[in-house]
């Protein structure tokens, strides 16, 4: 079949609206949650950190003070939640974790992995995206060294982050090597969306505001979630159709369709 043939059969077996909505719902209903929680406990430094890095991604101009009221909330919120809800939330949290993983499944025509070996990685994708998500700011400018550097820094960083994040939500049954388009191809195009984002995000949410109030809100950002979950889904499907066509296959050792990849493995 040719390449734009295998491209969009592959788009479509993998459902590629359906996992972004899903990956957004779970970002939205679970991790998100799980950031403002972890605020509550966190020192002042990484409560900057956090309201930093969220004006990175919506915008020095977009209306975020319930946000940064949100994060920088200390009393009342630590006191109703507790260690142990900190502990369930990281926990439900991998809700995320989850859907992503399958969208890589899918992309890859892998079966489910044993939840009983992949239930640890989930944990460890969540403590590494909040890792990212912290940093981001610092990230974006480079550490210091300016916003060209910035991009450069930010273009790799992402690209090592999705590598690692199919690599291990995979649970090794793929090698490093075919994983490297899609890593290629998602880090370069998350970087982007993150970039496109302050300059679309503040009017987007003042006008959702000016029509349906505090809920126009909800709106505007769940789209912008459904929005990056099509790039990710889409980036990793492509991935998979580069690492199987032409000489790439040779070139990284790629899993050919007649070898079933092995279950997942615990490491």
């Amino acid at each position: 079949m040719p390449v734009a043939g295998r491209v969009v059969a592959r788009l479509a077996r993998v459902n590629t609206m359906e996992a972004a909505a899903r990956l957004a719902a779970q970002t939205f209903l679970a991790a998100l949650p799980l950031v403002i929680i972890v605020a509550a406990f966190a020192p002042q430094s990484v409560k900057d950190l956090l309201v930093d890095a969220v004006r990175s991604f919506l915008g020095d101009e977009a209306p975020t003070d319930d946000v940064e009221q949100t994060f920088t909330a200390k009393g009342e919120l630590r006191s109703s939640i507790g260690v142990a809800g900190v502990i369930v939330m990281l926990l439900s949290a991998t809700a995320l974790s989850r859907a992503l993983q399958q969208v890589c499944e899918r992309c890859w025509d892998l079966p489910k992995g044993s939840a009983r070996l992949t239930a640890w990685r989930w944990l460890v994708w969540i403590l590494g995206w909040l890792a990212a998500f912290l940093f981001q700011t610092a990230i974006r400018q480079g550490f210091g060294g300016g916003t060209a550097v910035g991009v450069l820094v930010s273009v790799v960083t992402s690209v090592v982050l999705w590598w690692w994040t199919q690599h291990l939500l995979l649970g090794a049954r793929i090698g490093w090597a075919p994983l490297l388009p899609g890593a290629l191809l998602t880090g370069a195009g998350m970087t982007a969306f993150g970039y496109a984002s302050p300059l679309v995000m503040p009017q987007a949410l003042e006008q959702s505001r000016a029509h349906y109030g505090s809920l126009g809100y909800v709106f505007t950002f769940l789209s912008w979630l459904i929005a990056g979950g099509c790039v990710i889904v889409v980036c990793v499907a492509l991935g998979q159709v580069v690492a199987t066509s032409g000489p790439f296959p040779r070139w990284l050792g790629t899993p050919t369709a007649e070898h079933t990849a092995p279950p997942a493995v615990d490491e």
